[in-house]
């Protein structure tokens, strides 16, 4: 299991009109792709308070071999490169996905959260440091709203990242590093994310 994100910062004057027409354009494309446990088609736009107009989508991979296709073999990244260059694409590894209450009931996703930290520093204890930091995740994913909460961590930073889905908007006392509005989630292999905290 391995996350992706690639965030694209846009000029303060752009139209986001024209970023959702070609999001809602392009989101069939992953709707039926196998490999992507969910793609959240996230924007932040400075209209609605956010520091940015940006083009943040999150990804969760089953597979990393559909994600190396997709990235690397012309098969969906050279539409991103077509129009905006080569952008950075940020990976880490999968450690623990669960769904939520809004899933079970097939709520749409609206909104995400993006929570980004360092990993402590330990001699011999990091196990018990994402145990503990899992379950923090779970109770998180058991929130009335919550429909998916992942967490990953890029072992070159030593930094971890927990992203979740929510039904409506980012409820007001969850620490977030950003606030998402998402306009599509792709999620043909959600079913094949490991549940719990991967071991």
């Amino acid at each position: 299991m391995y996350a992706m994100q690639y965030e694209i910062s846009l000029p303060a004057d752009y139209d986001m009109g024209i970023l959702r027409e070609r999001v809602e354009k392009a989101k069939p494309l992953l709707d039926d792709r196998e490999g992507v446990g969910f793609k959240a088609y996230a924007i932040r736009e400075a209209a609605k308070g956010s520091p940015v107009n940006q083009y943040a989508p999150f990804y969760f991979w089953s597979d990393t071999g559909a994600m190396s296709s997709f990235l690397f073999a012309d098969n969906g990244f050279e539409r991103i490169i077509r129009s905006f260059g080569r952008v950075p694409v940020r990976q880490w590894t999968g450690v623990a996905h669960y769904a939520g209450p809004a899933r079970a009931a097939e709520a749409l996703p609206r909104a995400a959260s993006r929570r980004t930290r360092p990993v402590p520093v330990f001699d011999d204890t990091l196990g018990a440091w994402l145990a503990e930091t899992a379950a923090e995740a779970e109770r998180t994913a058991r929130r009335d709203g919550a429909h998916t909460v992942g967490l990953a961590i890029d072992p070159t930073r030593w930094e971890l990242v927990e992203f979740a889905l929510w039904a409506d908007a980012v409820p007001g006392d969850v620490e977030a590093t950003e606030r998402y509005e998402v306009l599509h989630v792709s999620k043909p292999s959600i079913g094949d994310l490991p549940v719990g905290l991967v071991r």
